[in-house]
């Protein structure tokens, strides 16, 4: 009784509000069953009954759920529907139920998705028996016809005595199915049934559907295009599917909504088998026939073969695919072929491809090949073919050289060693520590607003590839904040009791020369990174790499100093692997390049040989030498000289070296990179032999990146490899899509676009990350 004396009144208002939602729900709940039940998961006589919202004349809130026979207009109590239906339907008290049917498949959606007016007295709207719901279509009689009714013959309604003989039916059962010859549609009746019982409700209705066609076919519901529109589209959808070079499977042109794409769009059904074959046969001799004619415009070409150093470690035998392309004197590019291989390939395999490749293009006149430049095999397949052809030029690619400096770093500076070794021990500590890592994903969870493990790749991997141990240690150097704090909490005090590790481990976390040597080595993988991802897309001429090589210098020297480290040892490493690089056509080029001749005190541009160590000059007489015939190798020399004292002319060179900025990237580049091979041949006409050398060496290109495959074709050509009707179509679809794609100059991959936008932090990018977050932890 206290209880009851210490309760608030209620207000009179909130209560009307409390009893209005209740109503409301209640209104809610019955229109979801009632949805349902049309769609062949609910009682039959929900196909007449209708929840009715009524409102409030005063205050207009729900005050009351009613029921609606939809046959005669009566409403009732929506306490008991079921009650209701055997009162009002069964037991004939609705007058229309037998002779007015009213199919389940006419039935509107809008009477079951918004309430009717407030006034059940005044409410005497008819309802359509023909409108189309989306829902109510088939799938009140099965889910399987035409959402509309239909106007046909009348069928012969269903006899269960015909079939069943003397066997009863159970009394439970009182629902027939009959088929008027009004609308031709299903209404539940007392004394006939068919046959097969529910189960057949659908194949009736599809039936309807059928006779419905046949009587009035309907057209497409899309626009109406010409033959040349519909050419042109499938032109362009096969141009995608191919480039797309494995992204997009041939199935997918069978795929229910990409027909259905199609249709709305006014096109008719393609077959995959058309793609696969004779469309794809035509796409390849044309992308064929227009690669072909360039390599013939040209007077000489490059090889660039990139593919033979694995890419992906431990995936299916390390398959690769090897490209060879063709890289002609006007600074375009071509595909030739690709070749498949698997794990360790021998070096005499991959001369004979290149080889191959040589005469495939220009027969015996092989002279037309100036040179190769691969990332694999420089000191045995690319050196002897430059010793059997002593005109050819063959270069290592200098993003793998770039990219190889980390490795290098790995193995053989000590300070790597200790900082990946200590950020193991970390790593595992975290992982493997089921308390300690509790408390890292709390403080996790705070700082970043997501809960991972700390990704550690496996000690033997290691050794094969360092990209695993830079992921280690990017997560570490992210998750700083949280390890510090992890090491100050309440909780891990106690479990440092317990562990003898955790000291160590609290000690590193609280000691700033750990986390200063592993910033320094981080900064250090991210500037050579930096300058290899340019390599790749700048894709930088002969010329370029000794400048790309002092500059590297440059910026680990800075490097050097931020961090205090010794300089010694970070410079053996470089100079180790530069050797490693290095061609004497880098400083020929280098030398002969109009693009890096230096303005000196009188006005000239003269070539830059104070650049050059006294080793690099030599090699510079060694190779024009060379490069020409014994006859004509002293005249070289002597044109090298007066090429050293009286440079170019001064409106010429700044002519070549004139820069713009470029639009995407606002760098300043060449405006026109063609310019200091034109002005070789056509303006420096007196260095007849020297020339010859020049326009043949300026063009070559540094790096062999070229087309990148998905790694998702790769599967599919492990997979059906053995096929050779399989691997013919997987060759010309890389051929067509490299076409493309070097036609374009994209040398980007499409995986690494998608993790791209995917890894993307800022505007909607990052709402759309926080979304994958989300859902992944449902």
């Amino acid at each position: 009784m206290a209880a009851t004396n210490t309760t608030p009144p209620i207000d009179s208002t909130s209560a009307e509000e409390l009893t209005a939602k209740a109503v409301h729900k209640r209104y809610e709940g019955l229109v979801m069953v009632r949805t349902k039940a049309i769609k062949g998961k609910g009682a039959w006589y929900w196909a007449h009954l209708e929840p009715l919202l009524v409102h409030n004349n005063d205050t207009g809130l729900p005050k009351a759920v009613k029921l609606r026979c939809s046959l005669c207009e009566a409403v009732f109590s929506a306490s008991n529907p079921s009650r209701t239906a055997s009162e009002h339907l069964k037991r004939g008290t609705c007058p229309n139920f037998t002779s007015v049917p009213k199919p389940i498949s006419s039935i509107s959606p809008s009477s079951m998705g918004s309430p009717p007016s407030s006034s059940v007295q005044h409410n005497h709207r008819k309802r359509s028996s023909s409108s189309s719901g989306g829902g109510g279509g088939g799938g009140g009689v099965g889910g399987g016809g035409s959402s509309a009714s239909y106007h046909v013959p009348p069928l012969a309604m269903v006899d269960p005595s015909r079939f069943c003989g003397e066997l009863a039916y159970s009394p439970t059962v009182s629902a027939t199915t009959v088929v008027t010859a009004s609308t031709g549609s299903l209404l539940p009746q007392q004394h006939l049934m068919l046959s097969g019982g529910k189960e057949d409700l659908g194949a009736l209705a599809m039936l309807e559907d059928s006779v419905k066609k046949l009587k009035s076919p309907k057209t497409s519901p899309g626009p109406t295009l010409s033959k040349t529109q519909i050419d042109s589209a499938f032109d362009f959808l096969s141009d995608w599917l191919y480039e797309s070079c494995g992204s997009v499977s041939f199935s997918s042109l069978d795929h229910p909504k990409f027909r259905a794409f199609l249709n709305q769009v006014g096109l008719p059904a393609i077959s995959r088998r058309e793609f696969a074959g004779p469309r794809l046969d035509t796409k390849f001799e044309e992308a064929k026939a227009e690669s072909e004619a360039r390599i013939r415009d040209a007077m000489f070409f490059q090889i660039a073969s990139d593919g033979w150093r694995p890419k992906h470690h431990g995936f299916l035998g390390a398959e690769n695919l090897v490209n060879l392309t063709v890289n002609l004197p006007n600074g375009t590019s071509v595909f030739r072929r690709a070749v498949f291989v698997s794990g360790n390939v021998p070096p005499k395999y991959a001369e004979e491809v290149l080889s191959d490749t040589i005469t495939g293009i220009c027969g015996n006149a092989v002279q037309q090949c100036v040179g190769v430049v691969a990332d694999k095999f420089k000191a045995k397949a690319l050196k002897n073919l430059e010793n059997q052809n002593h005109w050819m030029v063959n270069l290592s690619c200098q993003y793998q050289g770039f990219n190889s400096l980390v490795k290098d770093f790995s193995k053989e500076l000590p300070l790597f060693q200790k900082v990946t070794e200590n950020c193991f021990k970390v790593a595992n500590f975290v992982n493997n520590n089921s308390q300690v890592r509790s408390i890292f994903q709390k403080y996790q969870l705070q700082e970043h607003r997501h809960v991972e493990l700390l990704r550690v790749p496996a000690r033997d991997y290691e050794k094969l590839n360092f990209e695993p141990v830079h992921t280690m240690l990017e997560d570490i150097l992210n998750a700083a904040r949280a390890l510090q704090l992890v090491v100050l909490d309440e909780s891990y005090k106690i479990v440092s009791v317990e562990d003898p590790i955790s000291s160590e481990f609290a000690e590193m976390g609280r000691d700033m020369r750990f986390w200063n040597e592993l910033k320094a080595v981080h900064s250090l993988i991210k500037l050579i990174k930096e300058m290899a991802h340019e390599i790749e897309t700048e894709r930088p001429l002969v010329g370029q790499c000794l400048p790309l090589w002092n500059e590297l210098r440059a910026k680990v020297k800075d490097w050097c100093s931020k961090f205090q480290i010794d300089e010694a040892p970070v410079e053996k490493v470089i100079e180790k692997r530069f050797k490693k690089n290095y061609h004497p056509a880098w400083a020929a080029a280098f030398i002969l390049d109009p693009l890096y001749l230096i303005r000196d005190t009188s006005g000239k541009y003269l070539p830059p040989f104070k650049c050059l160590t006294t080793d690099q000059e030599k090699d510079v007489d060694k190779l024009i030498t060379r490069l020409v015939s014994r006859e004509e190798a002293h005249i070289a020399l002597m044109e090298l000289m007066k090429w050293r004292t009286d440079g170019l002319e001064p409106v010429y060179a700044q002519a070549v070296q004139l820069k713009e900025r470029d639009p995407i990237s606002g760098k300043l580049k060449i405006a026109n990179p063609q310019s200091s091979r034109l002005v070789w041949e056509t303006y420096l006409t007196e260095f007849k032999s020297l020339a010859k050398v020049a326009v043949r060496l300026i063009f070559l290109h540094a790096t062999s990146c070229g087309f990148k495959c998905n790694l998702s074709f790769l599967r599919w050509v492990c997979a059906h490899g053995h096929s050779r009707t399989g691997m013919d179509r997987a060759q010309k679809m890389i051929f067509i899509a490299a076409h493309s794609k070097l036609e374009r100059r994209d040398f980007s991959n499409d995986e690494d676009k998608d993790a791209e936008l995917l890894a993307s932090t800022n505007g909607e990018d990052d709402v759309l990350n926080e979304v994958f977050v989300d859902s992944s932890s449902v």
